[in-house]
């Protein structure tokens, strides 16, 4: 019964986070030229730590060493959040998942609508993921 409560935890701070985002990404859309830098400001000093991580490749590789997944770290703690997913060719986010875990718990996806993805995409792409 612990891990369910646990898990419900931590969701609800899923839910708060990315409610934070989606209020962040909509001023971000909203923004004129004149507060769009600041919106992005505000996107980019909302993570905790960005990471990036190399794939499989052959060595000798060109490709060697070009990030293909990124992470984004919302909250850490009991409970955490991050957003995860893969990076393009020209190292931007094709993909966001928005994940939680409480204490000794695995990550678990946070269920989002096709429009929540979006979101959390635009989201994602705020964030420079090159050297």
């Amino acid at each position: 019964m612990e891990s369910i409560k646990e898990n419900k935890h931590s969701e609800e701070q899923a839910k708060a986070q990315f409610d934070g985002i989606a209020e962040m990404v909509e001023n971000l859309l909203n923004a004129d030229d004149n507060t769009r830098d600041d919106a992005r400001q505000r996107i980019n000093e909302n993570a905790l730590e960005v990471q990036v991580r190399v794939d499989w490749h052959t060595p000798g590789s060109e490709e060697v060493n070009k990030p293909t997944e990124y992470t984004i770290l919302l909250c850490t703690g009991g409970p955490a959040v991050r957003i995860i997913g893969d990076l393009n060719k020209y190292l931007e986010p094709e993909t966001a998942t928005i994940q939680h875990q409480d204490w000794f718990t695995p990550w678990e996806d946070y269920t989002l609508t096709h429009k929540q993805e979006d979101t959390l995409l635009i989201y994602a792409r705020c964030f420079w993921f090159g050297e």
